[in-house]
């Protein structure tokens, strides 16, 4: 049962992230400084997240493989 929910909140994400209703449905507004972004970084965050627990780990796809950096 974890794992669908986990879909679940990842879709969510997702879908909050893509925005189709552009921007009517927005937790913040974007036109607050410093603030409104925050809203869609969260988002970012869970969805990150949520491809973790499927082990696909999206947060470290532009850092070097060390094996990669001792053969050169």
């Amino acid at each position: 049962m974890k794992p669908v929910f986990v879909v679940l909140i990842g879709l969510a994400s997702l879908f909050y992230i893509l925005n189709p209703g552009a921007g009517i449905f927005e937790l913040i507004p974007d036109n607050i400084p410093f603030l409104g972004n925050l809203d869609e970084a969260t988002a970012v965050f869970i969805l990150l997240s949520c491809l973790r627990y499927f082990n696909i780990d999206l947060a470290n796809i532009f850092k070097r493989n060390a094996h990669r950096n001792i053969e050169r």
